[in-house]
């Protein structure tokens, strides 16, 4: 799935953004390098115009207030690549639509680099297809630990867990989860602290 909108010429208002629109960066490599924060999702659009985004959750959020009952959406989306880039974000609307367009360009402004690598003892092909080490990440009472796998083994997880692994551009990996079940989003969002772990690991692919 891919949703974008028009907003018209980009003007940008960071220090990267700027570096990005006269050409001095080049490659998401290159901003993510320069160590300055993404804070314009119009960034990732330049850099990374193949970026893909799927749907994790949508809830509805009702509260109470002096004027009545009032409803807004909440929707989780991840964007990745498919090639070691990977984000999470949430968005709030009155609107389905809108609340999706605005956690798509969450999703951008919190894309991270992973690293990748043949971690696993019984695999030895050197090509970057798992997690490089055993890494963890919990959210709530949800907790994801990521072990290196062999080639072929595949991706057997949930359904947001998965999908976060495959945007990030994780073919194989063993995935141990405990916590409730229900809690989608936690398991997901815990996926994604896991693999930023994986970020301060020099050497790798």
């Amino acid at each position: 799935m891919s949703t974008k909108i028009d907003e018209g010429p980009w003007i940008p208002k960071t220090r990267l953004g700027k570096l990005v629109l006269e050409g001095k960066i080049k490659s998401m490599d290159g901003a993510i390098e320069s160590g300055l924060p993404i804070r314009e999702h119009q960034i990732v659009d330049a850099l990374l115009p193949d970026l893909v985004d799927e749907v994790l959750d949508v809830n509805m959020v009702q509260r109470m207030t002096d004027s009545g009952r009032r409803i807004k959406f909440r929707v989780a989306v991840v964007v990745g690549n498919g090639d070691g880039y990977v984000g999470l974000g949430q968005g709030r609307d009155v609107q389905v639509g809108f609340a999706i367009l605005k956690a798509i360009n969450a999703a951008k402004r919190n894309l991270i680099q992973i690293r990748r690598g043949c971690g696993s003892w019984e695999c030895g092909c050197d090509l970057p297809h798992t997690v490089p080490l055993e890494v963890k990440g919990k959210v709530g009472s949800a907790t994801v630990v990521l072990k290196p796998a062999p080639r072929g083994l595949g991706i057997a997880s949930g359904e947001s867990i998965r999908k976060v692994l495959e945007l990030a551009g994780i073919k194989d990996v063993w995935t141990f989860t405990r916590g409730e079940t229900r809690t989608t989003l936690n398991f997901a969002k815990a996926t994604y602290e896991a693999l930023k772990q994986t970020a301060t690991i020099r050497g790798l692919k």
